[in-house]
């Protein structure tokens, strides 16, 4: 599938997400460290190169955001494959 947004493009995105809903928290990054259990240099680095690993990732989004919607990425959802399945599906 064809698409313009690129891996580090969403990389940056969420970066910016997280630190930008940490301030708005109003925590400091040193608050921010105590509250998930990322180092704070961890952090720093995140919020100024993007690059974390994927369980210190979700250690911050925990706080953030909401694991939930981020597992629901892992849900196969089956797209209909005619017009009668979109209104059946639309009928319950």
């Amino acid at each position: 599938m064809l698409s313009l947004l690129s891996p580090f493009d969403l990389q940056l995105e969420l970066c910016h997400f997280v630190k930008n809903t940490r301030k708005r928290k109003g925590y400091s990054v040193q608050r921010f460290a105590e509250k998930t259990g990322v180092p704070n240099s961890t952090i720093r680095k995140f919020e100024s190169t993007g690059e974390i690993s994927l369980r210190q990732f979700l250690m911050l989004y925990a706080e953030v955001g909401k694991l939930t919607e981020l597992q629901q990425l892992t849900r196969k959802t089956e797209s209909p494959k005619s017009l009668d399945e979109v209104v059946n599906y639309a009928k319950s």
